[in-house]
This record gives structure tokens, sequence and C-alpha cells, in this order.
């Protein structure tokens, strides 16, 4: 088997061609005017957009770095140009039952036409009637209801006068009302000479006075009557008037919206009930009257007055096409509106001019926009969501009043109808765990819009990523790019997604990764944003997050952390391994050792053994066990004991992209041959000794180049990974200008047996017909050494036979 040669300089770092980035700079690049690299999503959206059935809204889901809500934005802006305006809608006072506010549709901008006239119809009433109440013929009416009453009441005191005066008894008034006493001459008879007057005399005279006392009250009685009579044609003189001076007001408005049924009818009411309420309009009492008028009562007056205004809930005068809503406070009021209070006189009140719309109102007829995370960790929110697509209509009711919390009665606005395309966005976890565990959402969101993290990496779409950068740079009002600086950019991008042959499509990362190299060409005072410009804002971005990293390679450099970058040593290997810490990952080379003994085909994971090891990791042991079982213990048992650790690892072990290197270590341990410390290895092993791509390639090619460089590159170090992870290569330049000096090498591998002769210098040896390998490969020391294993073993079995008189089962 021949070894594998190192790979070339060439195929470290996919270059970008120059040739097809047919610029100079990004000035002369048009816009890009469709969604990069989202053609799936983007088929998606304009489904979900177009189709016009109810339960078909959209949940756009993706990493946020994506845009999400920008491109599902400017889909939706984009559709949305076509459709019609909504209609607007209002509040307006239930006349009937004003707890619970009347909803009226209204053709778009005519809502606010409708509020416009209702405030101006107020304000003329405010003029109008006081007017009409203060005519001479008003007054000169009132003033004869009020004579008629005078007169009455004086004819029927005359009458009772005259009777009493032909008895000689006259009509007095007292400090306790009128009263009668008699008289002598034209003078009144004093108690004193009554007393002394004939008794027969004094009988007369006290009957008569109680026949006239009871006519006085009879009339007294009538006197009521009277006043109320004259209060009612008083009442109806007043409606009369007000009925006059509104009616051709009313009959105009009327007149304005006579092809509006419910706004007509709503007219109608309010006609009647300024008729019954004109004294809302008449001037407040002067002087004395005004002083001891109580404040609530001016209040009373001017909020029964704001009854005949209009609430503009939705006003949709401005729109162009359907509404686009974007909601970034999704909680349960901000959804479905609410009601607000005011404080009066110590409480709390409520009317039809407090509701106040949520963006269901607002988008109603169009579409609305919500982060999902921020919805569903809103209380009752996504509840309330359903309930408005469920039933089809938008509800006003507090969360208070939902859970019962409070007992005081509030408003209860009648329910609006509402037809609104909802688009959730957010990450992929929270779409499958709705679909997962909520019955309602599979119903009520039926499409999904997948948002891809990466896109194919070909010579057109190089170009459409150029547009790209053109367009996030005129945007953000950064400077152009000069074509090199495009070039590095695309690379820096292939690099994000740990594939030569694959772009990153999260836009935010490019567009922050631009704004800090404008930053540098701006110091340098530059027109074009230059590769060096790029160049420095990559190691500055890279210098604000390698402390830890260097920190690391410090424990290493200084002896702390034993890892050997030179030298050979059985037994012993350095792997490679990820470690995350937010957005920056990098590489972190570890030692790992095997020690082997005669044994029951044993191999020991001890952070498996001390529960540090993963599942994963703990797969990988299993499958590298079961092919040193296959492939040196096919006719007699696995005689072998072995341990294998990650050496001053004091956190856990996950992955199987180990399994390769500590594969290596244990048959560098039975057949006792080095392994050179220079060469670091990655990669997963199946159980044909096949060597699998692994993730994470460039970082821990990276991490390990790095802590070589530290030392004194050599010329004999490198990295070992999979032949199948050539393609996702995209290392850092200095690693590319190390490998073609010849300091720095990587080696493709797809066998461990190719492997094992790249870290050995010793060949793997391939079996013959007759299954034996060639003499000092490998292989066949590894054979022999569990050969010796097995004939040690065989031996004790029989010494531990000879002892106990009987056979010992060894399987």
């Amino acid at each position: 088997m021949p070894r594998p040669r190192p790979l070339k300089p060439s195929a470290l770092r996919r270059r970008v061609a120059r040739s097809s980035l047919r610029f100079r700079h990004t000035a002369q690049l048009e816009d890009l005017d469709e969604v990069l690299g989202q053609p799936r999503a983007t088929e998606a959206l304009d489904f979900g957009i177009a189709i016009d059935q109810p339960g078909f809204n959209l949940f756009a889901y993706g990493p946020a770095e994506t845009g999400l809500r920008q491109v599902v934005r400017r889909a939706l802006d984009a559709h949305a140009q076509g459709r019609p305006v909504p209609d607007d809608w209002v509040y307006v006072f239930n006349f009937d039952d004003a707890h619970k506010p009347l909803a009226i549709t209204l053709p778009p901008g005519q809502g606010s036409a409708f509020r416009g006239d209702m405030e101006q119809l107020v304000e003329t009433l405010g003029n109008t009637i006081p007017a009409a109440f203060d005519s001479e013929e008003y007054r000169a009416r009132v003033s004869a209801f009020e004579d008629e009453v005078k007169a009455v009441q004086q004819a029927a005191l005359k009458e009772i006068e005259e009777r009493a005066r032909a008895q000689h008894i006259a009509l007095i008034n007292t400090p306790v009302g009128m009263g009668f006493a008699p008289v002598k001459g034209d003078e009144v008879i004093s108690p004193e000479v009554f007393a002394k007057l004939p008794a027969a005399e004094r009988a007369r005279i006290t009957k008569q006075i109680e026949a006239l006392q009871e006519d006085l009250q009879n009339a007294m009685r009538e006197l009521p009557r009277l006043v109320q009579g004259a209060r009612d044609k008083l009442r109806d003189l007043d409606r009369e008037v007000t009925a006059f001076a509104v009616g051709h007001l009313m009959e105009a408005l009327c007149a304005k919206y006579a092809e509006l049924e419910p706004v007509v009818a709503h007219l109608r009411r309010v006609q009647q009930d300024v008729i019954e309420n004109a004294a809302l309009f008449r001037p407040m009492p002067k002087g004395e009257d005004a002083a001891h008028m109580p404040a609530d009562g001016r209040a009373a007056a001017a909020q029964a007055i704001g009854r005949y205004r209009v609430n503009l809930l939705v006003d949709n005068s401005r729109c162009q096409g359907a509404p686009v809503v974007y909601e970034p406070d999704p909680n349960y009021q901000n959804l479905v509106g609410r009601v607000e209070h005011q404080a009066e006189m110590g409480t709390l009140v409520a009317d039809f001019s407090l509701v106040k719309p949520g963006a269901l109102h607002r988008a109603n007829g169009g579409y609305l926009i919500i982060d999902a995370r921020g919805l569903l960790t809103r209380p009752h929110a996504w509840e309330g969501l359903k309930e408005a697509l469920r039933s089809g209509e938008i509800r006003i009711e507090s969360l208070g009043q939902i859970f019962s919390m409070v007992s005081t009665v509030s408003l209860e606005p009648e329910a609006i109808p509402v037809r609104v395309k909802v688009v959730l966005f957010g990450e992929p976890m929270l779409y499958f765990l709705l679909r997962q565990h909520d019955p309602d959402f599979a119903e009520l969101f039926k499409v999904a819009a997948d948002f891809d993290d990466r896109m194919p990496r070909n010579p057109d779409t190089s170009l459409l990523y150029a547009r790209f950068i053109a367009t996030q740079a005129r945007a953000a009002r950064l400077r152009p790019l000069s074509r090199d600086a495009v070039a590095l950019v695309i690379e820096e991008s292939a690099r994000m997604t740990d594939d030569s042959e694959r772009l990153s499509t999260l836009t935010r990362e490019i567009a922050d990764l631009l704004a800090e190299a404008d930053h540098w060409a701006g110091r340098r005072e530059a027109r074009l944003i230059e590769v060096d410009d790029m160049r420095t804002a990559l190691a500055a971005r890279l210098r604000r997050t390698d402390r830890i990293p260097e920190r690391m390679r410090e424990q290493i450099e200084r002896g702390t952390v034993l890892i050997e970058t030179g030298g050979a040593k059985a037994g012993q290997i350095n792997g490679l391994a990820v470690m995350q810490l937010g957005g920056f990952a990098f590489g972190k080379p570890s030692r790992i050792s095997a020690r082997v003994r005669m044994g029951r085909g044993q191999v020991i994971d001890i952070e498996r053994e001390v529960k540090l090891g993963g599942a994963t990791h703990s797969k990988g042991v299993l499958i590298l066990s079961n092919f040193l079982a296959a492939r040196f213990a096919t006719d007699e048992p696995l005689s072998l004991a072995a341990s294998l650790v990650f050496e001053q690892s004091y956190g856990g072990v996950d992955g199987d992209s180990a399994s390769s290197t500590e594969l290596y270590a244990l048959l560098s341990a039975l057949s006792e041959v080095p392994i050179a410390q220079g060469i670091a290895v990655t990669g997963s092993v199946n159980q044909f000794g096949e060597v699998q791509a692994i993730g994470g390639a460039n970082e821990k090619i990276e991490g390990f180049f790095d802590l070589c460089q530290a030392r004194g590159l050599t010329g004999g170090q490198g990295v070992l990974i999979p032949a199948a992870n050539v393609k996702h290569l995209m290392l850092r330049e200095d690693i590319v200008e190390a490998a073609a000096a010849g300091q720095f090498r990587v080696w493709p591998v797809a066998h461990v047996d190719e492997g094992i002769e790249l870290l050995t210098g010793v060949a793997a040896g391939k079996a013959n017909r007759d299954g034996v390998y060639p003499e000092g490969s490998i292989n066949r020391l590894v054979v022999e050494r569990l050969r010796d294993f097995a004939e040690k073993r065989r031996k004790a079995g029989k010494g531990t036979n000879n002892a106990n008189g009987k056979a010992k089962d060894d399987d």
C-alpha cells in the first residue's frame, strides 16, 4: 500500500479565481435583488404568501444570522403591493349597553373622515344648540309656559281669596306658608281678640277657615301637576328646538355615509340621544350657580358628550396595498389589543375611547410578522394568537378577565373579524418542538420555509456573492471593496462553513466583517477596502477572542500540560478536539495514551469508566475494539487487556473523532513501535478500519499548527485527517505558507493502515492468502504480541486447572 502524500498547498485553501471576478471594485457591481442562496426557502415563502386558504400561515426557520426577519419582510412587502387596501375599523358608543362598544368597518380612509366628521359635529352642536335655546322665539315660548302656570296658580288663589273675603276672612302669608285669619274691617283680628269672641262665633269662624284651608290645600295639590305639565311642554319644546337645530347636520352626515348602513344607524342613534340630552350642550350656569355646581357634574357632562365621538382603531388611509406589520414585543395585549383606564375622582374608569388596537388589528387584511421565541415566552400570547386564528375574530380581553383575577366591571368591545397571514420566524428547534407537541400548530401553520446556512460554491455563485457584498456595503454606507478584498471575503465565507465547496449565508457575520474592514480602511483614509484591511480585521477579530486558546498553549509550552511535538513514543499519540466558546471555535491538542497487557479481550475506556465520556465516544471505542478482534483474533480469543485515556482531561469527552487516534495508539502499544509525536491525528474509524470524516477539521489543524509554531516548526510536523475531509479544508493563510515552505504537512488517509505507516514509518503490512502478514510489519508485530498474550494466558489457565483439579472456561 503506497503511503499517502501530503496535500499540496493549493488543496489546503481553495482560492477564488480572480478571473471569475470581472470587476475592479464593488462600486461597479449592481445590487443583488434576490435572496442569497435560499431557493427552497423563497419558493416556500412565495407559496405560503400567495395561497389564500385558512391555516396556511408560515413558519420561517433557520439560523438567526441569515437575516430571517429582513428576508421575510422583503418578500411580504413585494406581495403586499398588489393586494387591496383593507377596511378601516372604528369603535363607537353603544347606546343600549355602554359596556359593550360597537365595531364598525368603513372603506380605507373613511374611518379617519368619519372620526373628523363626528369631532366637527360635536363642536358644531356646542355652538348650534346653545344658539337655538338663546333665541327670542324660544325664550318667548318658555315665558308663555311660565306665565300660563302662574296664571292658573294665581286664578286659583284669587278665587279662594275672594271667597274668604266674602266671609270676612283674609288669606295671609306666614313663616310656615299661606294661611287664613278672621278680619274686622281692614284689620286682622289678633288671637287675644279672637279668644274673647262668643264661643258660637269662634266655632263658626273656625269652621269657615277649615273649609277654606281645605280648598287651598286642594289648589296647592294641583300645582305640581300644573308644573309637571309645563315641564313636559318645555321638554317637548326642547326636543323640537334641538331636533330643528341638529336635523340638517345629521341629514348631511347620513347622506354622506348613505352606503354604509351601520354608520347611518349609528348616526340616527346619536341624533336621538342628542335630542334627548340637549342639556349637555347648554351653557354652564354662571355666577353663584356655577360656583355651587360640583366638579364631577361638569366632568360627567364632558364625558357624556364624548360618547358622540369616534375611536378610530385602524386607519389604513396611508396604506398602499395590504399592511405588513412586525410586532417587536408580541405580548398578549400588543397582539389582541387592550382597554386602558384613567383615574377620575380616585376611581379607575374606562370607556370605548380607551380601547387600543393590537398588532392583529393593524395587520388585519395583510401580514403579521412575529419572532417565535418572543411570542412563546410571553404569558398567554401564543394561546391568544391561536384563538384569534381559530375563531377568525379578535376579542379584546385583559389577562385579568381571562384568568378571573379581577372582579371589576370592564368593557367588552365587540369582536372584530380577522383575516391575516401570520409569519413566525425562529430557530429550527422551535418549529420542530411546536410541530411535535402542539396539536394546533399543524392546523394553523401549514407552510414551513427552511432557510439554509450555506450555499454551493462555484464561479456563478461567487459572482452572486460579490454582488451581495456590494449590496451590503452600500446599504451600510461602507467604502467599496477591491476585487482582492472581495475574494478574501468569499474565502472567509467558505471557512465559516468548514467546507471549501460551500459558502455561508449567514449575512450578519459577513456584514460585521465588512464593517470592521471599513473601520481599518478609514484609519488609512483610503477610498477602497483593500485586502490588507480585510486581513487586519480578521487578525483583530481573532485577537479579541484568542485569550483562552493562548492560555492553553502557554500551559503546554510551560510543561504544565504534557504534549510533545517532537520525537517518537510507543502507545502515545496527539489527538485533536474542538472547543466551542460562544461563537468562537478552536482546536485543542490532547495526549492520548494506550497501555496493553494480557487479558480477556477488554479495551477499557477510562473516560467512560469515570463517567467523563459521552455515548458517542464510547461507541467509537467499542468500534475500534471490534476492528481489533475481527482482524487479529479470528482463530483464537483476543487475549488482550488494554486501557485508553485522554491524559490530563478534566472535563467531558464526547464524539468519535478520536477513535482512529485511539486505534493508532493501541496498535503502537501492541507492536511496540513508536509513533512520531510531531504528527497529530483526527478521524473516526469503522469496523473495517476505514477512516471516516469528522467535523472541525480546520480548527483542529490550526490548533496543532499554533502549538508547533510556538515551539518552532521543524519540517517534520503535521496532521493526519480523513481523506473525506480534504474538501472541507479552508485553512489560514499562514498554514498554507508554512506548507509551501515544507515546514508543516497535512496528510489525507482513508484507512488505518495508511495512517499507522505515516505515524511510525513502518509498513502496516498486507496479509497474504494464508492470512500471514509480512515480517516486521506493524500488523505482523501486533499478531505476534497477541499470540504471545494468548500463549501466556493458556499457560496460566493450565496452571489454574492443575491447582484446582478442573478446567476453567476461558470464554
